[in-house]
């Protein structure tokens, strides 16, 4: 089994520090702007093709400031497009279920929602056309910061080599400089912001692919 690598001490410093610094800027968002944001990533999303046209879509449920994703589950659903939603295990990998509405999602640990359908297994995400994934800031480059549990490194990994894959974030999460980043971390393809979608042409498929 090959060792695990960490990033330097100053880089890991780096992470927790824009970790914190977008933490605090979410804490002063309100509902309405909450709310606002979240009827406009819808319409950002079914604006782009790879979304709108796909058969089945691996998206989440935004909780507290997270960007919402509430509209845009239901649009997906009411389009007929089969959604499949995370469930986070015990080793912060992450299990998919479909989504049936908000009726049919539960109150799971680290105060997330959850649906509480059949589990499908951590390979169902494969399965995807598209792949949304939360963050709290991505690069021009693509590179993108998590919360630090590598689960949705994990998604990326197991996606489909043709899915699109992209980071929903509020604005001024999408900056300038360079992330830190560790070898296991993995990039995306776009960015959905509340105000359109930011492209990242140089990330080739290929490249959100390694190990």
């Amino acid at each position: 089994m090959q060792a695990e690598s960490f990033p330097p001490p100053d880089r890991q410093l780096a992470k927790e520090k824009m970790r914190r610094r977008v933490l605090a800027r979410r804490a002063r968002l309100r509902p309405p702007d909450l709310q606002a944001a979240a009827v406009a990533l819808r319409d950002v999303l079914l604006s782009v093709s790879e979304v709108s046209r796909a058969a089945v879509v691996a998206a989440y449920v935004g909780v507290g400031t997270e960007p919402g994703t509430g509209p845009l589950l239901d649009a997906l659903r009411q389009r007929g497009i089969r959604v499949l939603l995370p469930v986070l295990e015990p080793d912060l990998d992450l299990d998919w279920a479909v989504y049936t509405g908000p009726e049919g999602l539960v109150r799971a640990p680290r105060g997330l929602l959850e649906p509480a359908g059949p589990r499908l297994g951590p390979s169902a995400v494969g399965t995807a056309d598209a792949v949304l994934v939360p963050g709290l800031a991505v690069d021009r480059s693509g590179m993108r910061l998590g919360r630090g549990g590598g689960s949705y490194d994990r998604v990326l990994v197991r996606a489909a080599r043709e899915a699109f894959r992209c980071a929903v974030l509020h604005e001024g999460e999408l900056v300038d400089d360079n992330l830190p980043a560790q070898r296991h971390d993995q990039r995306v393809q776009a960015v959905a912001l509340p105000s359109g979608l930011v492209r990242f042409p140089s990330v080739r498929t290929e490249n959100t692919l390694r190990a």
